[in-house]
């Protein structure tokens, strides 16, 4: 009888530390980190989205990068958050879009103007961007909502 409850105990908490598990894949960004990021990735087409959980249009936008994603998992696509938010906000909405398997990173130091400088000098904070970064390294910045048939175009080609 002892073995049973001993066993029945230990199957629940496997089933409770299981469904519990924290299965999302965020990372920390620092300022600092855009020269290894790009050279991590150097050599492909990628795109780099910025986005914000308080952010109205990115909010509207996110569940379209899960979509995109599933349909073409060959297209790298890095997303790193800005908002000064608990992280369980960030894993939730994009747990919503379908994309806490996707390459996440958050911002964990303020979002200012060195870490805007680091990422591209002309970039006034506005979210969502995405920055578009050809297989030759060069970089075309887009504010806004992104037309996914043009992403889908660019990537294919993966160049400008």
């Amino acid at each position: 009888m002892m073995k049973k409850i001993l066993l029945t105990l230990s199957l629940f908490f496997l089933m409770m530390h299981v469904a519990l598990a924290d299965v999302s894949n965020i990372q920390a960004y620092q300022k600092g980190e855009w020269g290894s990021l790009l050279k991590k990735n150097a050599g492909q087409a990628v795109a780099v989205h910025f986005w914000g959980v308080t952010c109205a249009p990115c909010a509207r936008e996110m569940p379209q990068w899960g979509k995109f994603l599933s349909a073409d998992r060959n297209a790298k696509v890095i997303f790193i958050q800005v908002d000064e938010v608990p992280l369980q906000a960030i894993k939730k909405m994009l747990a919503q879009a379908h994309l806490d398997k996707a390459s996440n990173y958050y911002l964990n130091t303020p979002f200012d103007d060195y870490f805007r400088h680091e990422i591209d000098p002309q970039w006034r904070g506005e979210t969502p961007m995405t920055l578009l970064i050809d297989k030759n390294g060069k970089t075309v910045r887009k504010t806004g909502p992104i037309n996914f048939a043009e992403l889908k175009r660019w990537f294919a080609t993966g160049v400008y």
